[in-house]
């Protein structure tokens, strides 16, 4: 019984836990607007306009100005990270609906990879 409730306990914690990792520009360029540019293209995380949406899991962005942060405007701005989510998979749009968590990475990470440096030619 002991062995079936470990396995249980195995299985539940590595399923239920993280969504899928997308990583590339995290960016905040306004209140209340926050994106993710990676190798798919740009995805929504939260804009409060007009029909407005925000992800669950906001809280786990974690303050980006302690590391590596590129400042647009005021306290806008874009780091470089990895986030496990949840995609909307009930629309065509790019919308993240979930964020388990974030793990900010040095700018050269994403400055060195092909797939997201469009991000940084669209002077963002």
């Amino acid at each position: 019984m002991k062995i079936m409730l470990a396995t249980f306990v195995l299985l539940t914690a590595t399923t239920a836990a993280h969504g899928e990792r997308r990583c590339g520009w995290l960016s905040n360029p306004a209140t209340a607007k926050w994106e993710l540019y990676d190798a798919q293209g740009g995805w929504e995380i939260m804009f409060r306009g007009g029909d407005g949406h925000a992800a669950q899991g906001m809280d786990k962005i974690p303050d980006l100005t302690t590391g590596e942060y590129v400042r647009t405007f005021a306290i806008h701005g874009y780091a470089c990270a990895c986030l496990n989510v949840d995609i909307d998979t009930s629309t065509t749009e790019h919308i993240i609906s979930r964020i388990y968590s974030v793990k900010q990475l040095p700018l050269a990470k994403c400055r060195d990879d092909p797939a997201v440096q469009y991000f940084l030619q669209n002077d963002n």
